[in-house]
């Protein structure tokens, strides 16, 4: 069973205001909801590597 967004917070002494919790509450199930979908992935198949490289494009020659 996962931890609920609250507990996870309290957990980290992390505190949160009341007015902030509903829409905490409703990111934290959309994180676990895509989550949940990577369960029994092959990690070979779903690699992308990024690179930034800061100034635009290099190409090496």
């Amino acid at each position: 069973m996962s931890l609920s967004i609250q507990e996870l917070l309290e957990n980290k002494g992390i505190p949160v205001k009341k007015d902030h919790f509903e829409s905490l509450q409703v990111k934290w199930e959309g994180i676990q909801a895509l989550r949940g979908s990577l369960e029994g992935v092959n990690i070979d198949d779903a690699d992308i590597s990024l690179k930034n490289i800061p100034g635009g494009d290099h190409i090496d020659e």
